[in-house]
């Protein structure tokens, strides 16, 4: 099972880290419910062209979090996730990325109107028939 994952190895994110938030985003978002059997870790670490120790600790924290369960001869699945912490995990997300795009954009010494009218156009663009289409794609 190929995972929608990509990694960067010149971000200033380990890539230990991108796989478990890439995957964590995953979990919670739903798009691998629980009970989703995981490539094993060699097999993670050969698609994403990482070490397998990288993968392992991905894994290893995410375990840790209870996202997901190691079965001894059986593999990695995703864990059952309860609907309140889902939900607080995709809304802390959005909150996180918003506020760091504003933040950015201050930086750039955009002014707050000029702020809200950039992402007051990117809604109008997410809810165009256009973009309804390229999500439905991904799908």
């Amino acid at each position: 099972m190929a995972l929608p994952i990509r990694v960067e190895a010149g971000k200033n994110v380990p890539i230990y880290r991108q796989i478990h938030d890439q995957l964590k985003d995953l979990i919670y978002s739903n798009q691998l419910p629980s009970g989703t059997p995981l490539p094993s870790i060699r097999a993670l670490a050969q698609d994403l062209g990482c070490s397998v120790i990288t993968t392992r600790r991905a894994y290893q924290d995410l375990e840790s979090e209870g996202l997901i369960v190691t079965q001894q001869g059986r593999g990695t699945f995703v864990a059952e996730v309860e609907d309140p912490r889902r939900e607080s995990h995709r809304q802390e997300t959005l909150r996180q990325t918003l506020q760091e795009a504003i933040d950015h954009g201050l930086r750039m010494d955009f002014s707050i109107r000029e702020i809200r009218a950039y992402f007051e156009e990117g809604l109008k663009h997410a809810g165009s028939p256009h973009h309804r289409k390229q999500e439905e794609d991904k799908r």
